[in-house]
C-alpha cells in the first residue's frame, strides 16, 4: 500500500505514480491510500492512479491532523491483508507507520526532502516524522544528500537502504516538441512546487535583469504553492511583468516543458527534483544553483550549468549562456538526456523496490 497525505499533484506524487505504473503487477499488488481533507478534494493523483487500473483507498479525515486516521488506514491493510506499507511525507509517515503496527505489517519510508523554512505546526510535524523515521522498517532516502539528513536524524545505518531515484521516461520520450516561430521570444521554464525551498523570487531577479537586456523573452511558471499569491504580486511590482506567466498546475506540463528553450530552478534545497529529471530527459538546457541533489543530476560543464547558492549574476550569466550559445546549449543538454536515462530510470527503481518489498515480507 502506497499511502500519501497529498498537498497537490508534485514531485512525490509523480514518483508514486511512475513507481506503481513500472511495478510487476504479477509480482506485487499497489494500491495507493490517500487522506481525504476538505482542503485536498478532487484529486489529480487519484484519477491517475485510476487510469492505471489500479485501486485506490480514501482515509477520511476531519482536519490537518486527525488521530480517527490512523485506526482508519489500520482497518484498511487488515481487511484487505496487505503485507507493507510504503509512506511518503512528515504526516504520511507519523500516520503510516502507527497504523502498521496497529495492522502488523513492515513500513517502508521514503523521504523527498526536508523543508528548513517551517511555521510551528511544520516544526511539530517534522519533528515527530524524524521519530517516526528512527522507529520505520525500512528508510528509503531518493538521494545521498537524504540519506545524510537521516543520519543526523538518528536513523540506525541497518535501517537504510539508497535506492536512486527514478522517472517516468516513456512520458517524456512520448511528447513531441511543438512548433515554434524562429522570432517568437526565447522561453525560460520552471516546474515545482511554489513554496519557500524552491526560492522562485530569485528565478523573479534573475529573469527581470535577464528581460532587460534582452527583451524578447519571457519566464513561464509551472505549479502551485503556498507563495503563489505573494510571487504573483512581486511579479507585478517588476518592470518585466509583461513577460512573466503564472500558469498554475497544468495536465499539459510536458508538451509545455518540451517548449521552454531553458529550465531553470533556483532552489535552496532539493532531493533529487523530478521536474529536474523530466527537463533532462526532454534534452531541454538546465541552469540552476549548485546545491546537493541538483549535483547527482547535474555536473557543471558537462551536463548543465550550476552557480553557487545565491549567486544570481552568475545564474544569470549561464542564462545568457544557454539561451544564445545554442551550440554549447545542445552539447550538454544532449549530455543530461544521456545520463538520466543511462541512470535514472523508473524501470530500474522500481525492480530494486520489489527485491526490497520481498525482502521484507518473505517471512509472512
Amino acid at each position: 500500500m502506497q499511502f500519501i497525505c497529498p498537498t497537490g499533484f508534485y514531485g512525490a506524487e509523480r514518483w508514486i505514480l511512475a513507481l506503481a505504473k513500472h511495478l510487476d503487477p504479477q509480482q506485487v499488488r499497489c494500491d495507493l491510500a490517500i487522506s481525504s481533507e476538505p482542503s485536498n478534494q478532487d484529486l489529480e493523483l487519484t484519477r491517475q492512479y485510476k487510469q492505471l487500473g489500479l485501486a485506490t483507498h480514501e482515509i477520511a479525515m476531519r482536519g490537518k491532523f486527525d488521530l480517527s486516521a490512523i485506526s482508519k488506514l489500520a482497518n484498511v491493510l487488515r481487511d484487505q491483508e496487505f503485507d507493507l506499507i510504503h509512506t511518503h511525507g512528515y504526516k504520511s509517515d507519523i500516520i503510516g507507520l502507527l497504523a502498521a503496527r496497529k495492522a502488523g505489517i513492515p513500513c517502508v519510508v521514503t523521504p523527498h526532502g526536508f523543508s528548513t523554512h517551517m511555521d510551528f505546526k511544520l516544526r511539530i510535524f517534522s519533528w515527530l516524522g524524524g521519530k517516526a523515521l528512527r522507529r520505520a522498517t525500512k528508510v528509503v532516502p531518493l538521494s545521498t544528500q537524504l540519506m545524510k539528513d537521516c543520519e543526523q536524524l538518528g536513523v540506525p545505518e541497518n535501517k537504510m537502504l539508497y535506492i536512486q531515484n527514478g522517472v517516468d521516461l516513456s512520458e517524456v520520450e512520448a511528447q513531441e516538441k511543438p512548433e515554434r516561430e524562429p522570432e517568437a521570444p526565447k522561453r525560460i521554464g520552471f516546474v515545482g512546487q511554489l513554496i519557500s525551498r524552491k526560492n522562485v523570487f530569485d528565478l523573479l531577479s534573475v529573469f527581470d535583469a535577464l528581460h532587460a537586456k534582452h527583451p524578447a523573452t519571457r519566464l513561464i511558471i509551472l505549479g502551485d504553492g503556498d507563495q503563489r499569491a505573494e510571487l504573483e504580486a512581486h511579479a507585478q511590482t517588476l518592470p518585466s511583468k509583461d513577460d512573466i506567466e503564472f500558469l498554475g498546475f497544468r495536465n499539459d506540463r510536458l508538451e509545455l516543458l518540451k517548449s521552454f528553450d531553458l529550465f531553470a530552478m533556483s532552489s535552496t534545497l532539493e532531493g533529487i527534483p523530478r521536474c529536474l529529471m523530466e527537463a533532462t530527459a526532454a534534452e531541454i538546457p538546465v541552469a540552476a544553483y549548485d546545491i546537493p541533489g541538483i549535483d547527482q543530476l547535474v555536473t557543471h560543464e558537462t551536463t548543465g550549468l550550476l552557480a553557487p547558492l545565491g549567486d544570481r549574476q552568475q545564474l544569470l550569466q549561464h542564462w545568457e549562456t544557454l539561451l544564445f550559445d545554442s551550440e554549447k546549449a545542445q552539447r550538454l543538454a544532449t549530455a543530461a538526456k544521456q545520463f538520466v536515462y543511462e541512470h535514472y530510470s523508473a524501470q530500474r527503481m522500481a525492480n530494486e523496490y520489489t527485491a526490497l518489498f520481498k525482502d521484507l515480507t518473505s517471512n509472512d
